[in-house]
């Protein structure tokens, strides 16, 4: 075990790097939920918030992408948003035959975005839900 000096002298260092390390750990924001499309390079980050501007938890956010000949490929993807009310699409065709539509839902309130990746391929947006 080692003599009182040894013990304390570790006790120390254990310490030392608990403070160090605390910042870390404090700082880490939840990780960013992310769906893949894998159809093309394009994405959308979306902060979903209430009236009064707080970070919605687990609102939903759903598109459907139509691809290949005649649009005759569909895929449905949806993500809930995070503690701090932040989601994100990547994947998305480059160049779609129609702007994408994002639905935006938590409880009974539902808001819809229109992104064109064509004209702004790594969009973001700030999506305020209130009740009207």
């Amino acid at each position: 075990m080692g003599t009182p000096q040894m013990r304390f002298a570790r006790f120390i260092w254990v310490m030392v790097l608990f403070v160090l390390c605390t910042p870390v750990v404090a700082n880490n924001s939840p990780d960013i939920p992310v769906v893949d499309g894998g159809i093309g390079p394009c994405g959308a980050d979306f902060h979903v918030t209430d009236e009064a501007g707080k970070p919605i938890y687990n609102a939903k956010i759903h598109v459907t992408l139509k691809y290949g000949i005649f649009n005759a490929r569909k895929t449905e993807l949806e993500v809930g948003t995070n503690s701090d009310g932040k989601a994100r699409f990547t994947g998305l065709p480059e160049t779609p035959k129609k702007p994408l539509e994002f639905e935006i839902k938590s409880g009974t309130v539902s808001k819809s975005v229109t992104d064109d990746p064509s004209t702004n391929c790594s969009a973001s947006y700030e999506v305020n839900l209130s009740v009207r």
